[in-house]
């Protein structure tokens, strides 16, 4: 397995132009456009024949993860809200066109009788399910508490908290032995930002929900885990998830200077995902530039 990963200093570095995008935002509309592995992520098979569902595979590290699960021979179905078809049609070409399988399942998770649905789709087009990422997550930042409405609240809960616990509900009894489920929680869950005080409760809920259900489910061969990414160069950020001008200097807090591209937090979804990782469960890693918050 490798990314093909260019010098780590020859990524993009800010300052970024001021790019306001409405949610849940376009990869295709960012400036740098972000890096998903679309011609540097080279597979060696670390999958071969599995079946993976992903939420939020249109964009960001959802789409790094669609790409390398195909490229390391995984077939893919991925979800994503109906207002990033171009994006999602985008990732399902590329990998059709190298000869992997992919699915399209639109749809919002924050409903309880979709994320059932997505689960028997994606199971009915795959022939099976071996690997679910719950990846998909909401993020708007809010200056003060008196300002969070419950309606936005109730909307990143049920996107990041709820989803994850519906498809996981959902999936569990279509997953046999040495089946995986991956969780992307953030750092916000160990060092919250003041403007993200609903995302960051979710992120935390996230590792907790992780570390429970590989408890319960270890007696069944299946593993959880949960990856924690930093700053990462994703439409989450300009779509809401910060402020203009904290996207235009983001990363720059880092050691490496600079945001990660989400191409270079795909190997640790293969990892946690691989055979080769058969020990590894109630884990959450972290890659945030050099910040050490785990």
């Amino acid at each position: 397995m490798s990314t093909g990963a260019k010098n780590i200093f020859h990524y993009p570095r800010p300052p970024f132009v001021e790019q306001p995008q409405q949610a849940p935002g376009l990869a295709s509309e960012m400036k740098p456009q972000p890096d998903h592995g679309e011609t540097s992520y080279r597979g060696a098979g670390k999958l071969l024949n599995k079946k993976a569902l992903i939420t939020g595979g249109d964009s960001g590290i959802g789409r790094a993860v669609a790409i390398a699960y195909a490229r390391e021979g995984a077939d893919v179905a991925i979800n994503y809200l109906p207002e990033e078809e171009t994006d999602a049609a985008a990732v399902i070409a590329l990998i059709k066109a190298e000869g992997g399988r992919a699915v399209a399942i639109p749809g919002d998770i924050r409903s309880e009788s979709f994320c059932e649905a997505l689960v028997e789709q994606a199971v009915e087009a795959l022939g099976g399910l071996d690997i679910v990422v719950n990846n998909a997550g909401r993020q708007q930042f809010c200056e003060s508490i008196e300002e969070l409405t419950t309606e936005a609240f109730d909307a990143t809960f049920k996107t990041n908290v709820y989803a994850p616990f519906w498809i996981t509900k959902a999936a569990v009894r279509h997953l046999g032995e040495g089946a995986v489920i991956i969780n992307t929680s953030s750092v916000q869950a160990y060092k919250p930002s003041a403007i993200l005080l609903d995302y960051a409760q979710t992120k935390a809920c996230n590792v907790a929900f992780t570390k429970a259900l590989a408890k319960q489910l270890g007696p069944k061969g299946i593993r959880v885990n949960a990856v924690a990414p930093g700053p990462y160069w994703t439409p989450l950020q300009s779509s809401g998830g910060q402020p203009q001008q904290k996207v235009q200097e983001f990363g720059a807090d880092t050691p490496l200077g600079r945001p990660g591209q989400p191409v270079e937090i795909a190997p640790l979804y293969v990892t946690l995902a691989s055979d080769a990782c058969s020990f590894a469960s109630g884990q959450v890693w972290c890659s945030d530039g050099g910040t050490g918050v785990l």
